[in-house]
């Protein structure tokens, strides 16, 4: 799951550079973005970021693991 996550923030954000994805043993992929890219990667309503936690549950359906997807802001 962590390589599609990056796959689909990479593809929103300016600043390519800066997007860090890690995944935990309980499946929780964390998120870690530039707080310029923040917006972009939350969206209006949060409308992205529901999308994004959309396809992860639905790639993740024929697994074991249940994924959630955590946004942060880079420090």
């Amino acid at each position: 799951m962590e390589e599609l996550v990056r796959y689909l923030v990479t593809r929103l954000v300016a600043d390519k550079e800066s997007v860090v994805v890690t995944e935990s043993e309980d499946g929780v992929v964390s998120v870690s973005v530039n707080k310029a890219d923040m917006g972009k990667v939350i969206g209006r309503q949060g409308k992205i970021a529901k999308a994004i936690r959309t396809i992860v549950k639905a790639a993740s359906a024929g697994s074991d693991k249940n994924y959630s997807v955590d946004i942060l802001e880079a420090e």
